[in-house]
């Protein structure tokens, strides 16, 4: 970190990856309206896996899209990306200013309330960019997140507000997993958009 610019944003895990929380990225008014626009136009479906042999859908939503027709897997299920839509290039083009990175496929979430999150897990899949950045933007309620250690167990906690950025990149996946905890504090809708890069061989 360089302690003489102030705009550098501090890595917020103390070792073994780089997590970085840019804070709100849009004003309230666009939150608002991108909010409006994808819970309505964005073709959600139940997220699905497969444990034990058997295939099970869960109350959060997903949508995938992306640059091409990729194909992406995760909890031994296959998606089939979407084309782009014109608020998800907006918000994209908007990612990749912010984080200096870019991105050519979203995966999508959508949270109907507290009780729906997201178990300990890490973005390991063989389709992604090996230590590539994920950009994850959030909109709707504000829902806590936390990270981690694979090894020593340390956790780390931080609330992702509406509107807010926060990036996952370097050895981070390798070394920690993340979760969203379910609560029952929280009774309104969160919309997460995770921008990540497909390689295809």
């Amino acid at each position: 970190m360089d302690l003489f610019n102030q705009d550098a944003t501090p890595n917020i895990l103390p070792f073994d990856g780089e997590v970085i929380y840019y804070g709100t990225v849009l004003p309230l008014t666009k939150c608002l309206s991108y909010f409006d626009s994808l819970y309505n136009t964005i073709e959600w479906k139940p997220d699905e896996a497969v444990l034990f042999g058997k295939r099970i859908f869960t109350k959060r939503k997903v949508a995938w899209y992306a640059a091409k027709s990729f194909e992406y897997s995760y909890s031994n299920s296959t998606k089939n990306s979407l084309p782009w839509t014109k608020e998800l290039l907006e918000l994209k083009g908007l990612v990749e200013n912010k984080t200096d990175e870019t991105y050519n496929s979203c995966l999508l979430n959508l949270y109907h309330n507290g009780e729906e999150g997201m178990a300990w897990h890490s973005d390991g899949e063989k389709d992604l960019k090996q230590n590539g950045a994920i950009a994850s933007l959030s909109f709707g309620a504000e829902r806590k997140f936390l990270f981690k250690h694979k090894d020593t167990k340390q956790t780390i906690s931080i609330v992702l507000e509406k509107g807010s950025l926060l990036v996952m990149k370097g050895t981070t996946q390798k070394h920690w997993l993340h979760r969203l905890p379910p609560t029952k504090k929280v009774h309104s809708p969160r919309i997460n958009l995770t921008f990540r890069t497909i390689e295809v061989s």
